[in-house]
């Protein structure tokens, strides 16, 4: 493990935080994609909420291979994000949930070498979705090509567990609000490009994938707060929108589950 934010031979550290909170049957998978990236300058930090199931004894098992490991009670999920944030010292920082994994062994190594060709700000690429009982059967393919900091507006965002960031961004801009519930993510992002000056990439690859049933894809309840909190962040950030608007982009994402 390296220290500061470059390694010893100019490349960039990767912060990867992952929060979790009785994640024990998935999380170590998630942490096992980690451990076997190819990239060697990579920072782990995990945030458990006080889990109360047998999440704690699988980190004690990889706890030799991660950097800082917080378990205390928190106040939702971005302030767990944001305590990530804060012992972050990589260069480049990424949130890899405790039911997610990378696609392959080689998605950090190149992010990294993008990020330093291409002096970028920000780099996103594709996840796929898979349903708990059946890892290898891609449900949905969220391809990102399609974003740019005019689609905000729409709803539009690069997938969190597939964006990777500039530590310096969130040093100017600030980190996750935690008055989100469910949308703290895309109000980020919302913060982050819609100034329209991030120096950003996407890489045309499937980089996490992501088991279904998480918060922001379990059913309508959360579907309708999450674009209410979507078109508060639009409102909050300048951002011109409209519901109807932001209700435009399904279409496209029905797209998604026939085109995998």
């Amino acid at each position: 493990m390296t220290t500061g934010l470059i390694s010893p031979s100019g490349d960039p550290k990767i912060t990867v935080i992952t929060v979790c909170f009785n994640s024990a049957a998935t999380i170590g998978e998630a942490l096992q994609s980690v451990v076997e990236q190819s990239w060697p300058y990579v920072e782990h930090i995990v945030i458990d909420g006080a889990s109360t199931d047998a999440t704690m004894s699988v980190i004690d098992h990889f706890r030799p291979r991660l950097a800082r490991v917080v378990s205390e009670p928190d106040r939702g999920i971005y302030d767990a994000m944001n305590k990530g944030l804060a012992l972050a010292s990589g260069e480049i920082v990424c949130f890899l949930n405790a039911d997610d994994m990378y696609a392959h062994n080689h998605v950090l190594a190149e992010v990294a070498g993008a990020m330093s060709r291409h002096k970028l700000d920000a780099l996103f690429g594709d996840v796929v979705f898979f349903k708990p009982d059946t890892p290898d059967k891609v449900v949905r393919r969220y391809r990102s090509h399609h974003f740019h900091p005019g689609g905000i507006a729409r709803g539009w965002m690069p997938p969190h567990p597939g964006l990777f960031v500039r530590r310096a961004v969130f040093e100017r801009v600030g980190g996750f609000r935690e008055n989100y519930r469910i949308a703290g993510d895309f109000e980020f992002v919302a913060r982050a490009f819609g100034t329209g000056d991030l120096r950003y990439q996407y890489l045309p690859e499937v980089l996490v994938k992501m088991r279904t049933g998480g918060v922001s894809t379990a059913g309508w309840r959360s579907k309708l707060l999450l674009n209410k909190e979507v078109l508060r962040a639009c409102r909050e950030n300048g951002i011109q929108t409209s519901m109807l608007k932001i209700l435009t982009k399904y279409p496209a994402k029905l797209l998604e589950l026939l085109h995998r």
